[in-house]
């Protein structure tokens, strides 16, 4: 046997250095499905993103207090709105009266913070919303900013709306999800769905997708 075994010992090893290969071409291929995806959906969605001035406990309070009175003031302004393009418009037209909302909100629970607020490119490592995960990556978001913006930030999407359905956070009803469904492909919606690990799907791999989940 180990006569056999010798004889065929350069077989056996090109065989297990190709399985190796192929296993690490499959995580390649599975990682680049994954930035691809993340590329297609930041450029279906806004998120809302709101960063705490410390992880004070005084601070992150302050800052669900901010988010609630800017999700307040932005739920009425987004009734209705189906597109994402006219989501943006009315965010950054509302952007002074987001900040004087923030500020005013920041005074009344007696701090002296400055707050910003903007539309713009924020890099998000992987966040977990409900029973949604986005992977990390840039997306666009209303970035609003407490004092130095160094403690841990809260996010919700705004566009589609899953922020302000009845002024209830970290929960996605069911709306939402529609809302979400709607505006992402098959393929994308899959993968945002909080299962323990990406389900990527392989296109025109049928074999791929079945070893995959």
């Amino acid at each position: 046997m180990r006569a056999f075994f010798r004889k065929y010992q350069m077989f056996w090893e090109t065989i297990f250095l190709l399985l190796i290969l192929a296993g690490g071409c499959l995580w390649k291929y599975q990682e680049y499905q994954l930035q691809q995806t993340q590329l297609e959906i930041a450029e279906k969605v806004l998120r809302f993103h709101v960063r705490a001035n410390s992880d004070s406990r005084e601070d992150q309070a302050l800052k669900l207090k901010v988010r609630d009175a800017i999700g307040t003031l932005m739920q009425r302004r987004l009734v209705g709105v189906d597109q994402l393009d006219e989501c943006s418009r009315i965010v950054n037209e509302n952007l002074a009266e987001i900040i004087d909302t923030a500020e005013r909100t920041v005074r009344q629970e007696g701090y002296t913070y400055p707050v910003t607020a903007q539309v713009a490119t924020v890099e998000f490592p992987q966040k977990t919303y409900g029973n949604y995960t986005f992977p990390a990556g840039a997306y666009q978001a209303l970035n609003v900013v407490i004092g130095s913006g160094r403690g841990q930030n809260w996010w919700c999407v705004m566009y589609p709306n899953m922020c302000f359905h009845d002024a209830v956070y970290e929960v996605v009803d069911e709306e939402a999800e529609k809302s979400l469904q709607r505006v992402l492909s098959e393929d994308e919606y899959d993968a945002v769905l909080k299962s323990g690990k990406y389900r990527i799907r392989f296109k025109y791999l049928d074999f791929l997708n079945r070893f995959m989940k």
